[in-house]
């Protein structure tokens, strides 16, 4: 099993689009058994998978000590690929957490659901802190949209220096340019230098349907460019797990 988990210091960067799309690709394309877990209280993967999650304050209890959470997945209507939504008990979470003291909890669930799944791929909050630390923990690789300017390179840069000063040890990253338009001079020149070899995911109104359509964009536009974009992102993520499992 491999968890790769979808995180960014920034908002607004397409996170949950995207944390949706890999997962979708992962069970159809993949052939995974792969779950999304929504750890962000805005609950928008259920959203754009065309669920409508009934108003309960349950996501925080699997984080228990007694937690099962495989109680709280649904299928979805896509083959293999299953959710575990949020809902505004996720609030106090990082209070809950830092109140049961263990810091690899996410890890531990994550590793008990491995014989139901090959791929868990979480759908972290838009910040910095006790779970994004479990998360981060937990996981085989770390994807992290960022929008083309001056200061995303920043904040990937203060980003790495926080993982090495926090977790020493830390899952390889895969930083992903989102929402890319060539048209504009200022993300053109964002994207030289070192973020010329990041990943692109264009600017696209196909992708704004997804949220419209609350489907994947492969469901309805795959021979799209902004598809396309986002296939080599999947394939280079799971050439990414097979090389380090080979190394390992």
């Amino acid at each position: 099993m491999a968890v790769i988990a979808v995180y960014s210091p920034k908002g607004g960067v397409g996170k949950t689009t995207l944390s949706v799309d890999l997962a979708w690709r992962s069970a159809m394309l993949g052939h995974q058994r792969t779950l999304l877990w929504d750890l962000d209280v805005q609950g928008g993967a259920a959203y754009l998978l065309g669920i409508d999650v009934e108003p309960r304050l349950r996501a925080a209890g699997v984080f228990q000590r007694d937690g099962r959470p495989e109680q709280l997945i649904e299928r979805t209507a896509f083959p293999g690929l299953s959710l575990l939504s949020a809902d505004d008990s996720l609030r106090a979470l990082p209070l809950h957490l830092a109140r049961l003291g263990q810091r690899r909890r996410l890890a531990v669930l994550a590793q008990s659901l491995q014989r139901d799944f090959d791929r868990v791929i979480p759908d972290c909050p838009p910040m910095q802190g006790e779970v994004s630390d479990q998360i981060i923990s937990a996981a085989d690789v770390l994807i992290v949209p960022l929008p083309a300017s001056p200061l995303a390179a920043r904040a990937l840069d203060l980003l790495r220096r926080d993982l090495l000063r926090c977790h020493g040890r830390h899952p390889p990253l895969l930083p992903v340019l989102s929402m890319y338009d060539v048209r504009r001079r200022a993300h053109r020149l964002a994207r030289e230098g070192r973020m010329a070899a990041f990943p692109v995911i264009p600017q696209s109104s196909l992708i704004e349907q997804t949220a419209f359509r609350r489907a994947p964009i492969g469901t309805f536009a795959p021979n799209s460019e902004a598809a396309q974009s986002l296939d080599r992102l999947w394939r280079a993520i799971e050439v990414k797990l097979w090389e380090d499992r080979a190394v390992g």
